[in-house]
């Protein structure tokens, strides 16, 4: 189940000169910008969190601190892997704070019992200091023991990702549980298939996990963790407020997976391939929404991002989610529209009411679905720029960074010119990160590579959302989940 990638290029040097010049050492104050990247070391050795310093005028980049681990044990070749390889990382919105997410460590099926030691996902707090490094890491915050008090908690379980919503109220957490899957190799009334609440270290159903986030803290909502009959893959927030409506929030969720695929207690018959949609409370309680979740006419969807169109008073725009599949033909971008406006789309105070999702068209009839969008192979990651004028796409599989300008009164994507930016032969590109404009003087658009252990930049036009002035600057190995602040 882990997600880390092979293939490690050795670092060729942490100071470097390329076309963004990498200066090596700390400031006395904070910068302006700074842009946070996990490292996952090599063959586990070496998990950390680098921070540099954006120049808000060049977009250049300049060390400041590479030493903040990602687990509070230091790795060794015995255990590699303390804490799990960390996956993503996120700042509170005022960036006095970061969060860093590890897998955790499955338990290995094939091990004797002496080497499986099985260790849940977690959630480590850093303070962000004056210079903008990181404290070390705090006291971990884990969720998938809840009805077992176990000291360590040693759940076998494997996180996948996680988000906020704008405003940081909320930050959730998506897992796909313990593997080999519970009930397998089949479900019945006395070996049950998922939802349910944990029984045991290797009974564990994937989740969604709700926490209330305040003062540089995590608390886990009511209902959390949220246990699944579907296996995640990736998640959206989103939070909007329709014309003359109240704010809402809403949570997207691709799943690739129906753990029920034989002898199915419920649902029957399985549904693969899906999106599922969420109303968020004000106090983080999730409620599935009418008619989800929502198939997707692709194979394994990974990633999603949903995005509101409408200025704030306005009735010009809408809501639209963007669904990334991975396809052996070449990935694509499938687009939807939730209901939030009576008329837009063709939308029913019913359809507003249930916030209904469907595929995006161009007309009342099924034939006039909006066609999928082709962004190259593997799009695993997609970040929408402060406007929600542009969204742009990485695609692991052909190392590529795709741009389109969103419509926003029909959702519809335009690829930008040029339309994509390689990111160098093999790279494997896994995240984004963007940081916005300033002053409208610029704003820049981040991507780490996994293979070739660096990282690339481009400058965006605040107008026309096109690419340009690619950098590169080498990393530690491995670089994986960055934030921008």
């Amino acid at each position: 189940m882990s997600k880390k990638i092979s293939g490690v290029v050795a670092l060729a040097g942490l100071c470097a000169l390329s076309l963004f010049l990498l200066n090596c050492g700390s400031s006395s104050s904070r910068p302006a910008g700074a842009l946070y990247v996990l490292t996952q070391g090599s063959t586990g050795i070496g998990n950390n969190v680098n921070t540099y310093a954006i120049d808000l005028g060049s977009g250049s980049l300049s060390l400041v601190n590479a030493n903040a681990s990602t687990c509070p044990t230091a790795a060794s070749q015995n255990d590699p892997e303390p804490c799990g390889l960390p996956l993503d990382i996120l700042l509170d919105p005022t960036g006095a704070t970061a969060y860093v997410l590890n897998q955790g460590a499955p338990a290995c099926p094939s091990c004797g019992p002496n080497s499986n030691n099985p260790l849940a996902p977690s959630i480590y707090p850093y303070t962000v200091n004056s210079d903008g490094s990181l404290s070390n890491p705090g006291t971990a915050v884990t969720w998938s023991c809840p009805t077992v008090n176990q000291n360590p908690c040693n759940y076998s379980d494997s996180a996948v990702a996680m988000t906020r919503d704008a405003a940081g109220q909320f930050l959730f957490v998506i897992d796909h549980g313990s593997y080999p899957t519970p009930g397998y190799p089949t479900p019945s009334d006395t070996n049950p298939s998922c939802p349910h609440v944990p029984t045991g270290p290797n009974d564990v159903c994937p989740s969604i996990s709700v926490f209330a986030m305040s003062a540089g803290s995590l608390s886990l909502a009511s209902g959390s963790p949220m246990y699944l009959s579907k296996i995640p893959s990736a998640l959206s927030a989103i939070t909007f407020t329709p014309p003359g409506g109240a704010a809402q929030e809403l949570l997207f969720v691709t799943n690739n997976a129906d753990i029920c695929t034989q002898n199915c207690l419920a649902p029957s018959p399985h549904n693969d391939n899906t999106v599922s949609e969420y109303s968020v409370s004000s106090s983080g309680v999730l409620s599935e929404q009418t008619l989800s979740p929502y198939a997707v006419a692709a194979v394994n969807p990974i990633s999603v991002q949903a995005v509101y169109t409408n200025p704030a008073g306005e009735n010009s725009g809408g809501l639209f989610v963007y669904v990334g599949n991975e396809d052996p033909n070449g990935g694509h971008l499938y687009p939807f529209e939730v209901c939030t406006v009576v008329g837009n789309g063709n939308c029913t105070q019913q359809q507003v009411t249930q916030n209904l999702m469907s595929p995006l068209t161009t007309c009342p009839q099924v034939s006039c679905q909006v066609p999928p969008t082709s962004a190259g192979q593997t799009p695993v990651a997609m970040v929408v720029d402060p406007t929600n004028n542009f969204l742009y796409v990485v695609a692991q599989g052909t190392s590529q960074v795709f741009g389109f300008r969103i419509s926003a009164a029909a959702g519809t994507l335009t690829a930008l010119s040029p339309a994509s930016y390689p990111t160098g032969s093999g790279a494997q590109p896994g995240a984004l990160a963007l940081h916005p404009s300033v002053n409208n003087t610029g704003q820049f658009l981040y991507v780490s590579n996994s293979n070739s252990s660096n990282i690339m930049g481009f400058a965006l036009s605040t107008t026309s959302g096109s690419m340009s002035s690619p950098i590169t600057i080498n990393s530690l190995p491995t670089p994986s989940g960055m934030a921008a602040w």
